[in-house]
């Protein structure tokens, strides 16, 4: 297989056991992004959506995922962008950056959650007072 330089997409429910080459599979109800590595060595590459993991953009023509693609545990080590549906390939990584890199990952998603369930934590009471501040306004 050779290197991908660009990507189609597909919008689907559920992603087919069989991912074709140069193909981005969208379950928008299972909120993943699957897809072939784009180096061409076959292996199935699935980013979940989510506020810690990747953001798709959709313009109406292409995909965009944020942030890069780093196949860090398959043999390739393949390391790309995937914007506006087109494959730009980024510089490998040293494992000591790799795991910098996982590291910072685990942080994002701890913060994001303690702040999640800060907010979720917040008294009835000032619940109330907010609802009732808006029915005021309103």
């Amino acid at each position: 297989m050779k290197q991908q330089t660009a990507l189609t997409h597909e919008f689907v429910e559920y992603v087919p056991n069989e991912l074709k080459d140069g193909t981005l599979y969208v379950s928008m109800p299972f909120a993943t992004v699957a897809h072939k590595c784009c180096c061409g060595c076959g292996k199935e590459v699935v980013t979940p959506l989510s506020p810690t993991d990747w953001k798709l953009i959709f313009d109406g023509e292409s995909i965009t995922l944020d942030p890069s693609i780093g196949n860090w545990s398959f043999p390739c080590k393949s390391h790309y962008w995937i914007r506006g549906g087109k494959v730009r390939w980024a510089g490998a990584w040293s494992q000591e950056q790799i795991d910098a890199g996982r590291a910072n990952d685990r942080l994002a998603k701890e913060r994001y959650f303690e702040a999640a369930s800060t907010a979720t934590a917040a008294s009835p009471k000032k619940q109330g007072r907010r609802l009732w501040r808006k029915l005021k306004w309103w």
